[in-house]
């Protein structure tokens, strides 16, 4: 169950506390975003901060991704217009039967779902009326490069944010079927990273925060980080989310298969039951050695090769080492988003 939240009440004692420790805060993002840098900040601290919500959804138990992600989600989302719209990451509000919103006025609003993009992880919901906020400027994260510092932001005001650096900007491949080809990794790691802001000093929106992971520096340790999805990826799907929910593009190739690279070779971790997979018989423990007959490399290279097949509904040709045997295998790929609960938008936008 993705929640995290505080329980209890605060005693005087841990009020003073907490008041100074959002006093500190904004006084450090005063700092970045008026003293550190030399584009003068759009908004201050303060109404920064009032854009970024909690998100709270509630999803049907026979809903296709309620067994591993659970039937109550809870993070954050960005106000990013006047008309109600926020961004948030798409495994908060996929398949939501009921969204409610709280922000800085912390009453609860209804909110709809409007979209959710899953090649790139972006989820879109709309308030039933706008909240009384000003919308994060969106930036350009193309321009945010490895070593700079940023803000992360989760609902909470002062007391949910954390000054962070970029230690990387790279590709990123998930186990589910997923690529990032761009990836923006932060440490120290931000517990509740769940649709959490990534703000530049200007005052911008660079990222919507997506997990949790693990990266390995040359020389050194693995370190722990949160992967964000680069706002400039939302751009050309913004429009296509609102009115049909989805990208417009032809759907990917979707096998129903978690994976796992291991010294270039890609292992089946699990089969999505019923599934295009599982049909053409694939098994966990499986090793994939090549797709249309065309070795594989690593992760990101078996997605590439796969999407490179055709749209959804394609024949992909699979072969595989099952057990001792090499088996060559023929998988009729699926679109994901017909396994989906998923709500069509409104018109209106």
């Amino acid at each position: 169950m993705l929640i995290f939240k505080r329980i209890g009440r605060c005693s005087p004692l841990e009020k003073e506390v907490s008041f100074m420790r959002k006093s500190l805060f904004l006084g450090i993002i005063f700092l970045l975003l008026a003293v550190c840098v030399p584009v003068r900040a759009q908004q201050e601290g303060k109404e920064i901060l009032k854009s970024i919500v909690k998100i709270h959804s509630v999803i049907p138990a026979d809903a296709f991704t309620a067994s591993t992600l659970g039937t109550e989600r809870e993070g954050n989302g960005v106000v990013i217009d006047s008309k109600g719209y926020i961004l948030t990451i798409g495994y908060l509000i996929a398949e939501a039967e009921s969204i409610e919103v709280m922000g800085p006025e912390e009453k609860p609003i209804n909110a709809t779902y409007v979209g959710y993009d899953y090649n790139t992880g972006f989820g879109l919901l709309k308030t039933e009326k706008p909240l009384n906020v000003e919308p994060m400027k969106l930036g350009q994260s193309s321009e945010l490069k490895e070593g700079e510092p940023v803000i992360v932001a989760g609902y909470g005001g002062g007391d949910a944010i954390q000054i962070a650096r970029v230690i990387g900007r790279k590709e990123f491949a998930g186990y589910w079927e997923y690529l990032l080809e761009d990836a923006i990794l932060t440490a120290p790691v931000y517990a509740n990273f769940g649709g959490a802001a990534l703000i530049g000093r200007d005052g911008q929106l660079l990222g919507i925060g997506s997990l949790f992971t693990q990266i390995t520096i040359p020389g050194l340790a693995s370190i722990a980080c949160n992967v964000f999805i680069p706002i400039d990826l939302l751009s050309p799907i913004l429009s296509d989310l609102k009115t049909i929910g989805r990208s417009s593009k032809p759907p990917r190739p979707w096998l129903g298969v978690n994976a796992e690279e291991v010294h270039g070779r890609v292992f089946i971790t699990k089969v999505t039951p019923d599934g295009p997979a599982e049909k053409a018989g694939l098994k966990t423990g499986d090793i994939i050695l090549a797709v249309n007959k065309i070795a594989v490399n690593g992760l990101a290279d078996f997605y590439r090769k796969l999407w490179a097949s055709g749209a959804a509904g394609v024949l992909v040709p699979l072969s595989i080492l099952q057990g001792m045997e090499i088996r060559h295998v023929l998988v009729n790929s699926a679109d994901r988003y017909q396994f989906l609960q998923l709500r069509k938008p409104e018109r209106k936008i």
